[in-house]
């Protein structure tokens, strides 16, 4: 599960029990970036609990068209839109999602809360919590799942939502340096003036520059399917092949994902099964020095990964294949494609999120139930 990235308008509202004071009040949102209509949630939060806790979704991610600032970032702008007596109330946690798993999403809040509270108040093992949000959109689920808590219901806020705020910067080319564009305008109405300060301190790095060149070509690509009579649908495949507690990937150098890692894969041929697809695909990334009688016969499961958002470019269905090679002391040798790709093999251990395309660090999660990192401390 992802913490929701449509991003509906937040804010503004009342309480579902005007008696009820819980401990704490839990907002999970992912504030890409911070705007009124985040801070109207919380300063609801403030007048309801003694405490809050923030939930920054979408943490560890790489930077992105639909993620482009960072936790760090992020909760910068939260903090510099509050006074002291406000920030020393409020607790700011990152919160990576988990694709394609539920129950661990769930245990993830359960336990960031769990560890927040022991922390700032250890003599009350057993807090009031409620969790606070607009319960009235398909972005806010997750209010649902946690039926041992309180909820704090909240009315939109004039309409705000990050997503559009985001997709005036892009368009703006990222400079929010002239006061007088209508990029800045429009931020006057909507965010804090101390997160445009930020904002515009951020745009300026050359990180964020990579992710309007990204938004760009992603514009592009979905220009393409603009006189579609229906928004297509993609079917690609994806290999995880792994060997000795190793597994084998590729260095993008195109766009999306320019310098991201990734899983060997691709689009699949109007002319061949998934399976050859596959084959196919990470033969041509990787250049395996394994047979392809042996790759095929390695193949120990596949699954579908379908999460609607999982690419910018549109709507994409990935059929991943786990190719489990025999253990050996030596790894088979790759040298990455004819277009250049870098193909190498990465221990488990060092698998990193934010380097990875897409949901490709889901997929592999998925596909081997295995965890390589520790779970983020609050």
């Amino acid at each position: 599960m992802t913490t929701p990235s449509r991003e509906a308008p937040v804010a503004d509202a009342a309480t579902t029990d005007a008696y009820f004071r819980p401990d704490v009040a839990v907002f999970i949102l992912r504030a890409q970036p911070f705007h009124f209509g985040h801070q109207s949630v919380i300063r609801r939060a403030l007048e309801q609990a003694r405490h809050v806790v923030l939930l920054l979704g979408s943490a560890l991610q790489p930077r992105t068209p639909m993620n482009p600032f960072t936790h760090n970032e992020r909760a910068a702008m939260i903090r510099a839109s509050f006074d002291e007596a406000d920030n020393a109330r409020i607790q700011i946690v990152p919160l990576m999602d988990v694709l394609y798993n539920d129950p661990a999403w769930i245990t993830n809040i359960r336990v960031a809360v769990q560890r927040v509270m022991a922390r700032i108040e250890p003599e009350r093992p057993d807090p009031e919590i409620a969790l606070i949000g607009h319960s009235k959109d398909e972005s806010s689920y997750y209010l649902r799942l946690f039926p041992e808590w309180q909820s704090i219901d909240c009315d939109n806020y004039r309409g705000i939502n990050a997503t559009d705020l985001r997709r005036a910067i892009f368009d703006a080319g990222g400079d929010l340096s002239d006061d007088s564009t209508p990029v800045l305008e429009t931020l006057r109405k909507v965010t804090p003036e101390p997160v445009i300060r930020l904002l515009r301190d951020f745009m300026a790095q050359p990180e964020l520059a990579n992710v309007v060149e990204e938004d760009r070509f992603i514009q592009n690509y979905k220009s393409g399917w603009a006189e579609s009579p229906y928004p297509p649908t993609f079917v690609t495949v994806a290999a995880v092949v792994v060997q000795s507690g190793h597994v084998l990937l590729i260095e993008r150098n195109t766009r999306p994902g320019l310098g991201l890692t990734a899983l060997p894969g691709g689009f699949v041929r109007e002319d061949e099964s998934l399976e050859d697809g596959v084959i196919r695909e990470l033969r041509e990334d990787t250049r395996i020095k394994v047979p392809e009688a042996v790759l095929r016969g390695s193949i120990r499961s596949t699954d579908v990964f379908d999460y609607p958002k999982r690419s910018a470019r549109g709507r994409t269905i990935a059929h991943a294949h786990l190719i489990q090679l025999r253990d050996s002391t030596s790894l088979p040798q790759v040298r990455g494609s004819e277009q250049r790709l870098v193909a190498f093999w990465l221990p488990f251990h060092q698998l990193d999120p934010q380097r990875m395309f897409e949901d490709h660090y889901h997929i592999i999660r998925a596909l081997i139930g295995t965890s390589f990192r520790d779970e983020m401390e609050t």
